[in-house]
């Protein structure tokens, strides 16, 4: 079995790399996002008899404890709810024939990675930028951050983009592929669940701090462990590449917990380190300054060959996750054949 998940790994890595997300495609995470925002909808209306705007509008006093536990159900059963669906659909898949249920969850393992996804999306802004279009860039960035970007000038999105690519290879590529070693796809959709709850209920505004507190938690929960792991990959892959090595450990050492995420800034100072720049720091959002700490040090501006190096450092750790993930699946195999005898 350990043999067989750990062929499916590699197979659905590499088909990640070679295809990416196949556009025109419903992928699973958006039937996750479907039945996040229904139920969510759905637990606002129990709550409040109505919508939220509806609420809202009315004037209707706040019942944030009923929202912290609808927060929690809403977390708990699309969290479980996946992990069983892809289990039970592999469970079906082996009972039909073993290698229909291999080659499921190669499929699926191929559908949680995002290596080459984070890559394109992000080299649409460094094509942009190189090509002098700031509106486009800007556009382009847009699209991958939430922060305000019709001011931002050459250097800014190109920091912009470098953040996103930094951050997403712990949460895209490092953490899905620790939980796949761990658990095959049932785990690795579980933790893909979580990211994608997190990226749609957990924010600090006034409709989804509560019912989103869950979720928020269990996101820098899951991702505890992958974002230091990807952090120091990076610090590996940066010296692999010839980048600032030493840098990359002193601003890790310094900056890691330099963000409101205990986690996100882990693999950021790993890149501003390694590339001397800095990230981080005051940021528009719905017209809006919001204050956080920088990242790095201010030794040169970030320039759009940033966001190319950055990817490099995305894939190169990749790789180093792909053997290690490998190897954490192999050990698990063989500490459990020891119990086992």
């Amino acid at each position: 079995m350990n043999m067989k998940l750990i062929y499916a790994m590699i197979l659905g890595f590499v088909l990640d790399l070679i295809f990416g997300d196949p556009h025109g495609l419903i992928h699973p995470v958006q039937i996750i996002g479907w039945f996040i925002n229904k139920i969510k909808r759905g637990l606002q209306g129990l709550i409040y008899g109505c919508s939220y705007e509806e609420a809202l509008s009315k004037g209707l006093p706040r019942k944030e404890k009923a929202e912290l536990l609808a927060g929690y159900f809403l977390t708990t059963v699309i969290v479980m709810g996946t992990f069983m669906v892809i289990w039970g659909l592999l469970i079906l898949a082996d009972m039909i024939h073993p290698m229909l249920a291999f080659a499921l969850e190669t499929f699926f393992i191929y559908q949680i990675m995002a290596t080459k996804s984070l890559k394109r999306e992000s080299m649409k802004v460094y094509h942009r930028l190189k090509e002098g279009d700031l509106e486009g860039a800007r556009k382009e960035i847009s699209y991958l951050v939430g922060r305000d970007t019709m001011d931002l000038d050459e250097s800014e999105i190109a920091k912009a983009d470098v953040e996103t690519i930094a951050e997403n290879t712990a949460d895209g590529v490092i953490a899905p592929l620790f939980f796949i070693a761990l658990g095959g796809a049932p785990l690795g959709f579980a933790y893909k669940a979580v990211n994608t709850l997190d990226s749609m209920v957990a924010y600090r505004n006034e409709e989804l701090i509560h019912i989103g507190h869950a979720s928020a938690r269990l996101d820098d929960i899951c991702n505890f462990i992958p974002a230091r792991i990807a952090a120091v990959l990076m610090i590996i892959a940066s010296a692999l590449l010839g980048y600032d090595a030493r840098g990359a450990v002193r601003i890790f050492r310094r900056d890691r917990f330099n963000h409101l995420s205990p986690n996100s800034a882990q693999t950021e100072a790993v890149a501003a380190g390694a590339l001397n720049i800095m990230l981080g720091g005051t940021h528009m959002y719905f017209g809006k300054p919001v204050v956080k700490p920088t990242i790095g040090d201010d030794i040169r501006p970030v320039e759009y060959e940033d966001i190319r190096k950055t990817n490099r450092l995305l894939y190169v750790s990749a790789f180093l996750m792909l053997a290690l993930g490998c190897g954490i699946t192999a050990l698990m195999g063989f500490l459990a054949g020891r119990m086992i005898l």
